[in-house]
């Protein structure tokens, strides 16, 4: 079996995970412009593009970052399958001290940006209703 062909769950493979990265690269590039030609024809005036932009740029920031995960997922997908070729089977999930330490440092600040992220919704939420009360 060829790293490409690794089985991953229910019959998707590490090829298909890694056409799936390529494909949602593409398409949110395609969307991206479409929504923001759709979203341009209805913006008459400045008040509206503030309203609107931050919109536009959390959901381009949750794209990127799903596409972020998906291509970790790759990265580790592609280590267990590497380490199963060279039937190192034992060892295969473990993890070493500094791996670990990157992985909880990278968990810490993910935890963060979402934090952050929802603290800045909570706040575009309020400024788009007291603009709205207006």
């Amino acid at each position: 079996m060829t790293e490409q062909d690794y089985d991953i769950f229910d019959g998707k493979t590490f090829k298909d995970l890694t056409k799936d990265i390529y494909r949602n690269a593409k398409n949110k590039k395609n969307q991206i412009e479409v929504l923001i030609k759709e979203i341009h024809n209805f913006i008459s005036n400045i008040d509206e593009a503030v309203i609107v932009a931050p919109i536009i740029k959390e959901l381009m920031d949750v794209s990127v970052k799903n596409d972020e995960h998906l291509i970790k997922l790759a990265s580790v997908l592609q280590r267990i399958i590497v380490k199963s070729a060279d039937g190192r089977d034992d060892d295969l999930l473990t993890l070493s001290e500094h791996e670990k330490e990157e992985l909880l440092q990278v968990l810490q600040e993910t935890a963060n940006e979402v934090q952050k992220k929802s603290d800045e919704i909570n706040i575009i939420k309020e400024k788009n209703n007291k603009i709205l009360e207006i």
